[in-house]
């Protein structure tokens, strides 16, 4: 069984309850993973590697993915700035 692959470009930043979060929200993510509930998957976020990581719910029948400071400091951006995703299931 072949992994599918979800790529798109996204800002960093996602509203959650009147904060800005260093999240990147995936579009058509429920459609996708064939659930509104968290799911865990693998994603490159520009060229670093995040491997079995949560995708955790929005509050709005989406996912959205959280960027640490570790990952945020290796690609060299943050909260504004653009990148491209790949999410890969298995």
């Amino acid at each position: 069984m072949s992994a599918e692959q979800l790529r798109f470009q996204a800002t960093i930043g996602v509203e959650v309850k009147g904060e800005t979060w260093s999240c990147v929200e995936i579009p058509g993510s429920a459609e996708f993973f064939g659930t509104r509930k968290t799911v865990r998957m693998n994603a490159t976020i520009d060229e670093v590697v995040l491997e079995n990581v949560g995708a955790m719910v929005t509050g709005t029948g989406g996912h959205m993915v959280s960027l640490n400071a570790k990952v945020r400091k290796a690609l060299g951006k943050d909260i504004g700035d653009t990148v491209a995703v790949t999410i890969t299931t298995a």
